[in-house]
C-alpha cells in the first residue's frame, strides 16, 4: 500500500491516479495509523511553503512524517513536498520546514527571457546513481511548476539537476527519503517510470 498524505495541498488526485494506473494499491489519508502502516508514503504539494507547513501542523503530521522516515519506510516528496523536507524557504521567512534534509529553498532569480514561475518541460542531468532514475536515459524530460528551488547542503544527495537561469537541484535521495522538484505524475511515461521505480524500492 502506498499512502499519499492528505493535507489539502493540491495535486493529490493526479498522484493517486498515476499510482493507480501503475496497478499500485493506494490510499489518500491523513490518518496517523494508516500512514505508519503504509509500505511507502508520498508527500505531494503545490502552493505556498508557509501555508503548507501551517496545514501540516494543524493536522498533526510533522511528527508522523518524522516517525515514518525514522522507521525506514520509503518516502517521496513531490514539488512543494520536496521543499517542505528541508529547513527553510525564502518564500516564508521564519517558518521552519520539516528539517529532515539539510538545505535551503531559494527564489529563482529573475533573468532575461525567464518567466517565473518556471512552468514547463526541462531535461534533467543525472548524477550520483539515483534509484528513482534507473532504466531511464541520460537526460530524461520532466515537467516543472515552481518559483522556488532547492540548494541542498550536501551535493552527494543530489541525484538530478536542471538549468533554468541557475543550476537547480531537481531530485535528491538520502537513505529511504526521496524527493523531486518536478511532477512525475505529470511527466508522461518518464514520470510513470520514476513512480514505478519508487514503488519497487524495498
Amino acid at each position: 500500500m502506498i499512502a499519499v498524505i492528505d493535507y489539502d495541498a493540491g495535486n493529490l488526485k493526479s498522484v493517486e491516479k498515476a499510482l493507480l494506473s501503475l496497478g499500485q494499491e493506494t490510499c489518500v489519508t491523513r490518518n496517523r495509523q494508516e500512514l505508519l502502516d503504509a509500505d511507502k508514503v508520498i508527500l505531494p504539494g503545490v502552493g505556498n511553503f508557509g501555508d503548507a507547513m501551517e496545514r501540516l501542523n494543524a493536522c498533526g503530521l510533522p511528527d508522523v512524517i518524522r516517525e515514518i522516515v525514522k522507521r525506514g519506510t520509503p518516502f517521496l516528496g513531490i514539488c512543494l513536498g520536496l521543499q517542505l523536507l528541508f529547513e527553510e524557504s525564502q518564500e516564508a521567512p521564519g517558518v521552519p520546514g520539516l528539517g529532515i534534509l539539510k538545505g535551503k529553498i531559494l527564489r529563482i532569480p529573475e533573468g532575461e527571457g525567464l518567466k517565473i514561475p518556471h512552468i514547463g518541460w526541462n531535461s534533467l542531468k543525472l548524477q550520483n546513481e539515483g534509484r528513482l532514475f534507473e532504466g531511464l536515459g541520460k537526460e530524461p524530460y520532466v515537467y516543472f511548476v515552481h518559483s522556488y528551488y532547492l540548494k541542498a547542503e550536501d551535493e552527494g544527495i543530489v541525484k538530478a539537476v536542471t538549468e533554468y537561469g541557475i543550476r537547480i537541484h531537481a531530485s535528491v535521495e538520502q537513505g529511504n527519503v526521496f524527493a523531486c522538484q518536478f511532477h512525475p505524475e505529470k511527466s508522461s511515461s518518464t514520470g510513470l517510470h520514476i513512480l514505478k521505480n519508487f514503488a519497487g524500492i524495498e
